[in-house]
């Protein structure tokens, strides 16, 4: 098997997609979901540091006092937890704008990584095909919103939402990102959405560990502003290695 499309752990193929991103050729498709993650993710960090002090301070104080001991161990899972949200909430949404873009970054790794064209339809039909593509966003948002919003809920828990909201959070958020990147390629083939979660479903360890290196790095500055094409990068890679046959 050629190295390029060699099979490899989860964490594997998001360091494979940082030397694919810097791929002459590559690179220029990199362009439009770098700005549009820089734009939107680089905006948020900023409000969301403004303001990181007095939130924690608040969610903080709705311990009771018997549990106030733990408000040192609470902090800083508090502050990953609200990190990791900001994060991924903005990196969506960035997601969403650069969706056409990273289809196309997807089937340039791709034609790279195998030596033959995804598609030969040139620019003008990555254009026709954008609603297509907004409407398969729009299937992963509503895949996702309502799991978002019920663990938000479970955060609002005294006690409870505190301790054990931030470690379910942390591991719904690696799936639904590995979810998010891998369907780029998959839908380049136009694998339908349940099809897709079915086969990352087929090798969750790799889906877990991308996903996780993923949400690692969206919570660390300056870093998550270039996660977005890295992670199509590495998330194509998978799919040409794991999943094309």
């Amino acid at each position: 098997m050629n190295r390029q499309t060699q099979q490899r752990s989860g964490f594997g193929y998001f360091f494979h997609g940082i030397e694919l991103a810097l791929t002459p050729g590559i690179r220029r498709f990199v362009i439009f979901p770098l700005l549009a993650n820089i734009v939107l993710v680089g905006g948020a960090l900023f409000y969301l540091f403004s303001n990181l002090d007095s939130w924690i301070t608040q969610l903080m104080g709705q311990l009771p006092d018997f549990l106030s001991w733990l408000s040192y161990l609470l902090w800083p899972l508090l502050v990953l937890t609200i990190l990791a949200t900001f994060s991924y909430f903005f990196s969506t949404l960035a997601n969403f704008v650069a969706a056409p873009f990273n289809g196309l970054l997807a089937e340039k790794v791709e034609a790279h990584l195998t030596g033959q064209s995804v598609n030969d339809d040139g620019p003008l039909a990555v254009i026709k095909d954008t609603p297509r593509v907004l409407a398969r966003e729009w299937r992963k948002l509503i895949y996702v919103l309502p799991k978002t919003i019920g663990l938000f809920l479970l955060l609002l828990i005294p006690a409870l939402g505190q301790t054990v909201g931030p470690f379910l959070w942390f591991i719904f958020t690696a799936w639904i990102l590995a979810i998010q990147y891998c369907d780029y390629p998959f839908d380049n083939h136009k694998v339908s959405f349940n099809d897709m979660r079915y086969n990352l479903k087929q090798k969750q360890s790799k889906a877990y560990g991308f996903g996780a290196l993923i949400s690692i790095f969206t919570t660390i500055p300056i870093i998550n502003l270039i996660v977005m094409p890295v992670a199509v990068c590495g998330a194509t890679s998978m799919w040409v290695a794991e999943f094309k046959k």
